[in-house]
């Protein structure tokens, strides 16, 4: 990455792939001279200094960031901002990219986000909320499926069932709410109606009046291929996603993006960050089907690989509430992430398998690995998470893309690899 002619030292909270590749792009910006993650993973150390702290630790962060004199630091996961660390290191006068702990119940609570929706005219799909049994039964019988149950709080995206019948729908009430299957997650259950049409997400980041608005992309949740099997944290994504048109691009600014911004600020709770909306496209135009409240994980991957902007200058210009002016200008064509996760993911799976071909993948200049569930063991790379490794291809087209994200995971190996061979499939 370019020479470090700046003076600017930055920290990225996280371990995961999103933390990676925000740390790839923020290692090339020209006003970054020193960059830190904490607590990384097998990969960030090739363009950061790893910091042993959890991104839980919001004092030991606090700390670290006072006595580095980092200029900012940049929040990747959502449990330490829904626990308050922008609020922290606020008070601590630290500038911090991300939304407080008040902005960020919009992902914290399912619950909360569905309310202001609803407050705000923002269009979601038809919802009840429940924190009882019985009540919570009742309904599902009364509205037939497919209905979709999701436990309330995070649950690290693996909360939401999408039941083909009652008795899916039942079953998945009573594991949530009494039998604790998401614990604190699944104090409240939503239950809404089941959206059919395209799926895809739209990334802004916004300092509360502006808006910066990526390119649409589209994740992929299940593990098996044609989206079959159990919800995973995502499989893979590509961008730009063809399901978003121009037309419905301006429409999700309008009806979606511009009224959470909005809203935000006239509940006294102005919103500073990522908004993330997880859209369905739908023969009645987009609806919300979740917020987030920080880049999405694998989205983030094929984003930061193919916008061209200094990330470094649009996310200090957020933090400082001077966003206006800046405006997105990604690479023509597209990029394409495919998730090498460990068998058994998302269930139990194994660690410590030695991973090999990572530099070889990377032989090509059109092809970057992002490490998410990896660590190094003495000189051996190993796997130490579900999702392992965020193989991302660059190409003047999604097929050519693809192509190249795929011929690189070919040359990955660990015991166990698993992948589907489907991203991108439904866009060509």
């Amino acid at each position: 990455m370019g020479a470090c002619s700046g003076d600017k030292r930055v920290l990225v909270i996280g371990s995961g792939g999103r933390e990676h590749a925000l740390c790839w792009k923020l290692a090339a910006s020209p006003q970054v001279a020193q960059l830190f993650c904490a607590p990384g993973n097998g990969g960030t150390g090739s363009v950061a200094t790893d910091v042993p702290i959890a991104a839980t630790d919001l004092d030991g962060l606090a700390r670290f960031a006072r006595e580095e004199r980092i200029d900012l630091t940049v929040v990747g996961p959502e449990a330490p901002l829904v626990a308050g660390i922008v609020d922290r290191f606020r008070a601590d006068g630290l500038a911090v990219f991300g939304p407080s702990a008040a902005a960020a119940r919009l992902e914290g609570s399912k619950a909360f986000a569905k309310e202001f929706m609803a407050r705000h005219h923002i269009p979601t799909a038809a919802y009840a909320c429940f924190t009882k049994v019985a009540p919570a039964l009742a309904y599902v019988r009364d509205q037939g499926a497919p209905i979709v149950v999701k436990a309330s709080g995070l649950a690290a995206g693996k909360g939401v069932i999408v039941a083909e019948t009652v008795a899916e729908a039942e079953a998945a009430v009573r594991a949530i709410l009494a039998e604790g299957a998401f614990g604190d997650a699944g104090a409240e259950v939503v239950i809404e109606q089941c959206l059919a049409g395209e799926e895809c997400s739209v990334i802004a980041i916004t300092d509360g009046r502006a808006l910066f608005t990526l390119p649409a992309a589209q994740d992929h949740k299940r593990i098996g291929e044609g989206d079959t099997g159990p919800n995973t944290g995502g499989m893979g994504a590509y961008c730009p996603a063809p399901a978003l048109t121009p037309v419905l691009a301006e429409q999700v600014e309008q009806e979606v993006l511009r009224p959470v911004v909005d809203g935000m600020a006239a509940d006294g709770t102005p919103f500073v960050g990522v908004v993330y909306a997880g859209l369905m496209i739908g023969p009645d135009g987009p609806k919300v089907l979740e917020f987030n409240v920080r880049f999405g994980d694998p989205e983030c991957q094929p984003l930061m690989a193919s916008l061209e902007d200094d990330l470094y200058e649009v996310l200090a210009a957020a933090a400082r509430g001077e966003l206006a002016g800046h405006t997105p200008h990604p690479r023509p064509g597209a990029a394409l992430t495919v998730v090498l996760a460990a068998a058994g993911y998302p269930g139990s799976y194994p660690k410590g398998e030695t991973i090999t071909g990572v530099a070889e993948a990377e032989a090509d200049p059109n092809v970057v690995v992002f490490h998410a569930g990896t660590r190094l063991d003495g000189g051996r790379l190993v796997t130490a998470g579900g999702r392992v490794l965020g193989v991302t291809g660059l190409g003047a087209t999604l097929a050519e893309a693809r192509e190249r994200a795929y011929a690189a995971c070919d040359r990955i190996d660990f015991a166990g690899k698993t992948l589907r061979r489907d991203i991108g499939a439904r866009a060509l």
